[in-house]
């Protein structure tokens, strides 16, 4: 099976530019941002402190059990970013989800889903730690036990989704920690291990969205992905966008969002 290909130094020079513009840029604002919460904790075993977005619904009742969201950022973004995607706190506010977003320690962890090491010894990278890989995943798990111990969440409706890098992280993280999650969202998923690892998740319903024309993430893997979900009898959709690009097909395209939390709500009413 082909890799995807995050390996075009101009057109991942490009993407790093857009993701790291600040979350203010470029994304329609919303009255819902008023509402994210900006966070930090102190990240014991890395000896720093790291931040993560939250966002919570204004009908959250702490008597009633509450869906999550964990959502993954992309290489070179932020979760103060990806959580701005256009539609998504407001479908979280109308929908009932409360939102997180972890760092997963920096903005290039691979959130271990390239494993416990550095993905790469170029430039700021070569001064990440060498358990970076190790240290992007334990962040994620730790903002989420954190979400769980604060607020009242339905043990069987805590969803996984990301984007780029943070649908590879989706990836990772289900087949990890398989019975964390009730369901999964990667979106172009830059993912560098084999599909055979999800006869771990069959039990997870699973959406996918994919543009045809993405330059960063190789469509056919993640069609090869797909094709695999079908052979193990997984419930799942998938959405491939025609001439859609590796970013703006989440980032500023409602209808894909909805579609996720669409998919999302379908489970919930299942369970």
């Amino acid at each position: 099976m082909r890799v995807p290909h995050l390996h075009n130094a101009a057109a991942v020079a490009a993407l790093l530019a857009v993701l790291a513009a600040p979350a203010s840029a470029q994304l329609p604002a919303s009255p819902t941002h008023d509402r994210i919460q900006q966070r930090s904790y102190h990240f014991e075993q890395a000896g720093t402190d790291v931040e993560y977005s939250l966002y919570v619904p204004t009908a959250y009742d702490a008597a009633t059990p509450t869906s999550l969201i964990v959502l993954l950022h992309g290489l070179g973004s932020r979760p103060e970013r990806v959580i701005r995607y256009a539609g998504l706190t407001e479908f979280a506010e109308q929908r009932g989800y409360i939102v997180v977003a972890p760092t997963g320690y920096n903005e290039r962890g691979w959130y271990g889903s390239r494993g416990t090491g550095r993905a790469s010894n170029r430039g700021e990278a070569a001064n990440d730690p060498d358990n970076l890989g190790a240290l992007s995943e334990m962040d994620v798990m730790n903002v989420l036990e954190m979400t769980l111990a604060e607020f009242n969440i339905a043990p069987d409706e805590v969803f996984l989704a990301g984007h780029s890098m943070g649908g590879g992280g989706t990836w990772h993280l289900a087949m990890k920690y398989p019975d964390r999650w009730a369901g999964l969202g990667p979106v172009a998923p830059a993912i560098y291990s084999s599909s055979d690892g999800l006869s771990a998740i069959t039990h997870l319903p699973v959406i996918v969205i994919m543009g045809d024309d993405d330059n960063l993430v190789s469509v056919d893997v993640t069609r090869a992905w797909v094709a695999k979900m079908h052979e193990l009898g997984m419930k799942h959709r998938y959405i491939e966008i025609p001439g859609g690009d590796h970013s703006r097909i989440i980032t500023q395209t409602p209808e894909n969002v909805r579609a996720i939390f669409d998919f999302f709500d379908q489970v919930r009413n299942d369970s």
